[in-house]
């Protein structure tokens, strides 16, 4: 038998979570199974793993070593290829500016995704190891598609990962997109419908009207640069669902340039040619936390951390926005220029709270 004390930073977790974190290695139907049966106790009873932990609860796991110490064993993390580019970390927290290609959470057994890179990444900073890795592992708390890059954040603490995700879930965290999309748009707007997934394709269709089976979307935008071609917006995601900014602006006659699957083939076949681009160029950018946030991550209400874009996607940027500026020079005449939309973009006019 082994008695696992919970500790104060341990609180709160559910039993559940605790176990997948204590015994990694193990499914979670063993858990049940094992509950079920009183070879896993809380306080001295039965439990079903729905129980929130409190400081001083004991589990008793009344199973043998050898099992203990094979599900318990930290998984594997790989050598690092590729060196995470860290916007901010404390000991609560990380924010990565994940590049495209790399999955924010595992999809299958043998994937390796940001929470990887992230573990191992601590290891070598000496923040965790294999003992520490035992009770509480790192990993993100909000996911981007693997082909969008831009801010996640993470949980370093078991204390870190439960707050950011509570703010994530209850949509208290600003979050916004750069893209450059097809088309000229004139003036900022906030677009409403209602998402349709199809799982069998992993596509999604937007339609104006309520439907049963779909998920009401608002999306916020606001055109920084445009030069009648090419647009950037910035994006304001006020729900969260799969694909939406993709398919919520390919809707309305602006698809995401260089998207495979909501955009315009001729518009990405001529970026690829012209600009190297063979990626859609969509890129959380901006994160803004919220106005409070409870002991131990109150020091980081209201603050703002951007994310640069990758150097591709910053090229057709630059090349959008000097088209913007010559069009407005032009109308103004005499080269006398109003002051950019966007001051922030090639210009740093934000706290970047690069730490």
């Amino acid at each position: 038998m082994r008695l696992i004390t919970v500790s104060e930073s341990e609180a709160g977790s559910r039993l559940d979570h605790f176990l997948a974190r204590r015994l990694s290695q193990a499914p979670k139907s063993f858990f049940y199974k094992m509950m079920r049966k009183k070879n896993i106790t809380l306080n001295g009873a039965r439990c079903a793993g729905s129980e929130r932990l409190a400081a001083g609860d004991e589990i008793r796991l009344f199973l043998a070593e050898e099992t203990i110490e094979k599900f318990s064993r930290p998984k594997l993390v790989p050598v690092r290829q590729t060196k995470l580019d860290v916007i901010y970390e404390d000991d609560h927290v990380a924010l990565i500016n994940k590049p495209a290609g790399m999955l924010s959470q595992k999809a299958g057994k043998d994937d390796v995704s940001l929470v990887e890179f992230l573990i191992a990444h601590l290891l070598e900073e000496g923040r965790v190891n294999a003992s520490s890795l035992r009770e509480f592992s790192p990993s993100v708390c909000n996911r981007l598609d693997r082909n969008t890059s831009g801010i996640v954040l993470a949980g370093c603490s078991l204390k870190g990962l439960q707050i950011l995700s509570e703010a994530v879930r209850e949509r208290t965290i600003g979050k916004y997109y750069l893209c450059v999309v097809k088309g000229a748009v004139t003036g900022p707007q906030e677009i409403a419908g209602w998402l349709v997934k199809d799982a069998r394709s992993n596509r999604v269709t937007i339609a104006e009207k309520e439907l049963p089976e779909g998920l009401p979307i608002r999306t916020r935008y606001l055109p920084l640069f445009c030069d009648r071609r090419l647009t950037v917006l910035e994006v304001e995601l006020i729900t969260g669902r799969s694909h939406q900014i993709r398919a919520h602006l390919a809707s309305i006659g602006h698809p995401i340039a260089g998207d495979p699957k909501y955009g315009d083939p001729a518009l990405n076949r001529k970026l690829k040619e012209t600009a190297g681009i063979c990626g859609q160029l969509l890129h959380a950018w901006r994160l803004v936390m919220p106005g409070t946030l409870p002991e131990p991550l109150s020091y980081l209400s209201g603050r703002e951390f951007l994310a640069e874009p990758p150097e591709a996607m910053d090229r057709v940027i630059t090349s959008v926005r000097a088209g913007d500026r010559r069009q407005r020079k032009g109308e103004n005449g005499h080269g006398n220029l109003e002051q950019p939309r966007a001051s922030r973009i090639h210009a740093g006019g934000s706290d970047q709270s690069h730490q």
